[in-house]
């Protein structure tokens, strides 16, 4: 009789994130299977400053990591010596925040002999659309070409994925992020940071057509741009302040997210259909707004893949995940990689 030939051993890559102010650690499976995710939040630490202080989250990722790494292993039920490649984010993000979680990869792989991968953090936000607990059943993957939105705290910006690490870049902000906006915008009319989820909670019982902010189309240009949005804001709130009364906030925040989610879909689908794409992708922190989810799954014609909740927000798994493709792609980085805090998505 034939031999059936044997599956291949897995693939197992350990991610290490530290872009801003999440300690994390993952074990990935096959670039797919999420064997452990282990995230420590450093948000109650920072909501006093009304922002990430960058000091503070390097310092906080140095007590953190090494209980992490250390759960993540033992989540997966593995040693360091049952993974194949230690996949760390290189950038773009906080030098200081990056440089903590860079030497900690360093370290794993001088100690245990493991290939070192650096991953930019962006690509990194496309791959957790790839990913799903173990024990649980597999999700369809993407597919290509894919139309992808990354948006989030720092970035947003509009990328064509014709097939794995191929990418056409379209598109960015040419100011402020829509992340950065909602943190703005939310500071204006008296919300906590977060900004996101703040004016998602006070934007539900709110009126979106209350107040007619701008958005701006840049016609012929897949880039965006929010600060004329936020400064529409900023001056209806003066005007409503002189008047007297009190800010009708939920109104203020339903109508601010209607303008950033009009732009963000009216792009993303346009740009869907000028390309061809057979999926759409929306990934990144303010993937996480429901206003968002909603309205780009309504109106797309094509299948649209957006990240659960816990995989939106920076996490480890997405870093294995990309890490695995670079991986297998044949890349390594040496113990004399450097960060890369201003890393473009469209050098990669």
């Amino acid at each position: 009789m034939p031999v059936e030939p044997s599956a291949p051993p897995p693939v197992r890559v350990l991610g290490i994130e530290s872009s801003c102010d999440e300690t994390a650690a993952s074990v990935v499976e096959n670039g797919r299977v999420i064997l452990s995710g282990v995230v420590a939040s450093q948000a109650e630490l920072h909501a006093r400053f009304g922002g990430v202080f960058p000091e503070v989250a390097s310092r906080q990722h140095i007590l953190n990591f090494y209980p992490v790494v250390e759960m993540a292993l033992s989540q997966a039920h593995l040693d360091l010596k049952d993974v194949d490649a230690i996949a760390v984010t290189r950038g773009p993000g906080l030098p200081g925040s990056l440089v903590v979680g860079i030497n900690i990869a360093k370290g794993l792989c001088l100690g245990s002999g493991l290939p070192l991968v650096g991953v930019n953090h962006l690509e990194a936000h496309l791959y957790s659309a790839w990913l799903y607990p173990a024990g649980e059943e597999a999700i369809p993957e993407p597919q290509f070409p894919l139309l992808a939105l990354i948006v989030s705290g720092g970035h947003t910006e509009l990328v064509l994925m014709e097939t794995h690490l191929a990418y056409r870049h379209l598109g960015a902000t040419l100011d402020d992020a829509a992340g950065e906006a909602f943190d703005k915008v939310a500071r204006l009319i008296g919300l906590d940071y977060p900004g996101g989820p703040s004016i998602q909670r006070a934007a539900e019982g709110g009126n979106p057509r209350a107040f007619d902010f701008p958005r701006a189309w840049l016609e012929g240009r897949w880039d965006f741009s929010f600060s004329g949005l936020k400064t529409a804001v900023l001056r209806t709130v003066r005007r409503l302040e002189t008047s007297g009364g009190a800010l009708p906030v939920g109104d203020l925040a339903a109508s601010f997210q209607e303008a950033v989610v009009d732009v963000l879909v009216g792009k993303t689908l346009q740009a869907a259909q000028e390309f061809d794409a057979r999926s759409v992708l929306v990934a990144g922190g303010v993937s996480a707004n429901r206003a968002l989810r909603q309205a780009i799954q309504a109106r797309a014609e094509c299948p649209v893949h957006i990240p659960p909740i816990s995989l939106c927000t920076d996490n480890a798994a997405m870093t294995a995940g990309a890490g695995h493709f670079r991986f297998l792609h044949g890349q390594r980085g040496g113990l004399d990689m450097d960060v890369l805090p201003n890393w473009p998505f469209s050098e990669l």
